[in-house]
């Protein structure tokens, strides 16, 4: 474990360190919540769009419940395991770039959890009308989360850790919207045509 925590901070020191200050306002506009907005509101739009008014309720009911589950997970892993951001370790003062902080601790990364989850989550209920989707999900997930390491408020550990939470998380929770809206759709009768 030591070991491997070693290489987690040499990786961190290797990643952070390719980060250049013309670019710091970039990373941190891509790593803050309000500027994904538009595509959130693209996300909506798909979904209206390929299902019914009734069945879009439940998915926006299970994204609530599971972005709500990721993040909270997140915090209690984060009191619980007690892993300094790397720019609260004293250890690295001097060696990174200190772009921006957070709270003390960051094991593991909410950000990669949130996104891991919505890219997952979307993806199962998108792909078979959008074969293309999953890839700019993820690549966006992967974007979002390595910016948390160009920031230094997050270890590569927590960023794995965190995607792998998101993305079971938002396989189970779009199961089991798939589920209702299949349970939905079968329940719903099929109109009868009356003979004269």
């Amino acid at each position: 474990m030591h070991e491997l925590i070693q290489e987690d901070r040499s990786l961190f020191l290797f990643l952070n360190n390719l980060g250049s200050s013309p670019f710091d306002q970039l990373w941190i506009m891509i790593s803050a919540t309000w500027i994904w907005v538009p595509l959130y509101v693209i996300f909506l739009y798909l979904l209206f769009k390929n299902f019914q008014l009734r069945n879009l309720i439940f998915i926006l009911i299970f994204i609530a419940l599971g972005v709500t589950f990721s993040d909270q997970l997140a915090g209690v892993f984060k009191t619980g395991v007690s892993r300094l951001r790397p720019c609260h370790d004293p250890t690295l003062t001097g060696l990174m770039r200190d772009v921006k902080c957070g709270g003390q601790f960051g094991f593991y990364s909410s950000h990669a959890a949130n996104t891991f989850f919505i890219a997952t989550f979307m993806s199962l209920l998108l792909y078979k009308k959008f074969r293309f989707l999953p890839y700019i999900l993820f690549i966006w997930a992967i974007v979002v989360s390595y910016s948390r390491i160009y920031l230094g408020v997050h270890f590569p550990l927590d960023i794995v850790m965190g995607s792998l939470m998101g993305f079971f998380a938002g396989g189970f929770f779009a199961s089991l919207a798939l589920k209702v809206i299949r349970k939905q759709n079968n329940s719903t009768p099929t109109p009868t045509t009356s003979t004269s």
